[in-house]
């Protein structure tokens, strides 16, 4: 049978991203892209342990195979294995668009938008300049920003930190109004009780959303913030990787957005997802401050899922200027040709391409490919304690 994978490579590429090239036994190639750029290695392993239990299987069988590499090996979950599995999934469906000359989204229901509006980051991982930054954005043609809300916090900080957040947004709401909307990202950095005191100081500023208002593990807490947010929409979700985490979150009734990561979730599994927020009235801003693989990936999603309101992109992110000493990268430079991914009046058209939508220049991955570690980020509060980055 020629319709059979024959192998599965990772490839480490600059600026910080992971790529998954599937080839067929009759010469089809797709690609995928994995996240956890921190723990590149232990992807990268979990990638080649998951492949040498695939190959020869047939490619279409996209949701067994996926079951297989999900629950197959005993232990499940986490994230390095969760990306790992996402990241051929994808493959997957490059290849199935590509042999059927169709999309991705055409075997998921079809077209519902034409364009899928995107957000861009401003102000890096310590916020500044976001007058600035927010001005250059508008510039490229885009209507939504997102920022960092603090650089380290304590549980129980001072009210300059408080003021310091709300100085920034109100920088930008004061030189640009309402011709940009704004959301804050707390970045898991903000406890309970600063969390409290953000949220009563923010409401003013009509905020698009808060997102990530509590650490990782704190989500039973979430309930408790609504009465503080007032009319802030609250996101998370990009740490989150099953439907079934999904599903609990989403019975507390306390986000309005949530923003899983294709990457971690798999495009199937991301689709499934956005199906149930819809069930449950919560839109969905899928999280992709990752590659251009991961973005083709998660637009086909978008493309075929109503309730997704907004995409996140990582064109000028700060994390592809050179990350500790890596060259910077873009993804136009893995790209064919960068037209599909190209930002039109800060949205993006809808893809008509086989597949995932992109060509991937495998010389250019190839030339791009090399070892490289990232350190983990250490934040320390002023007394040496060490805290969320």
């Amino acid at each position: 049978m020629s319709d059979q994978i024959a192998a599965i490579r990772t490839h480490r590429v600059a600026p910080r991203w992971i790529f998954v090239e599937l080839t067929t036994r009759d010469g089809l190639t797709g690609w995928g892209e994995a996240i956890v750029p921190k723990r590149a290695a232990a992807v990268a392993g979990a990638v080649d342990d998951l492949a040498r239990n695939i190959i020869g299987e047939n490619p279409a069988r996209i949701e067994d195979l996926w079951q297989r590499m999900s629950r197959g090996g005993f232990f499940r979950d986490g994230p390095v294995l969760a990306t790992a599995t996402a990241a051929i999934e994808q493959a997957m469906w490059d290849v199935k668009g590509h042999r059927h000359g169709l999309p991705v989204y055409e075997f998921l229901g079809g077209a519902v938008r034409e364009r899928v509006r995107l957000y861009a980051w401003i102000g890096g991982d310590r916020p500044g300049n976001v007058v600035a930054h927010t001005k250059a954005r508008l510039a490229q043609g885009f209507t939504a920003v997102k920022m960092n809300a603090t650089e380290e916090l304590d549980y129980v900080d001072s009210p300059e930190q408080v003021d310091a957040v709300v100085a920034r947004v109100a920088a930008i709401r004061d030189a640009h109004g309402d011709a940009v909307d704004i959301a804050v990202d707390f970045h898991g950095r903000v406890h309970r009780a600063m969390a409290k005191a953000l949220l009563r100081e923010l409401e003013q500023f009509r905020l698009m959303w808060i997102e990530e208002p509590l650490p990782p593990g704190q989500e039973d807490l979430l309930p408790e913030l609504t009465a503080h947010a007032g009319r802030t929409p609250l996101a998370t979700g990009e740490r989150v990787f099953t439907r079934a985490a999904y599903a609990r979150l989403l019975e507390q009734r306390a986000v309005d957005i949530i923003q899983p990561d294709v990457s971690l979730t798999g495009l199937f599994e991301l689709e499934k997802i956005c199906r149930m927020a819809e069930a449950y009235d919560v839109a969905v801003a899928p999280h992709c401050p990752n590659g251009p693989i991961s973005l083709a990936a998660s637009l086909q999603v978008a493309c075929c899922a109503g309730n997704v309101v907004i995409q996140e992109q990582s064109l000028g992110l700060h994390y592809n200027q050179g990350y500790a000493g890596l060259p910077p990268g873009e993804m136009a430079d893995y790209l064919a040709d960068p037209t599909p991914l190209s930002p039109i009046g800060g949205h993006l058209p809808r893809p008509t391409a086989p597949g995932l939508g992109i060509e991937i220049a495998a010389g250019s991955v190839r030339a791009g490919a090399g070892s490289w570690t990232l350190p983990d980020p250490v934040w320390r509060t002023p007394d040496g304690r060490y805290t969320e980055w």
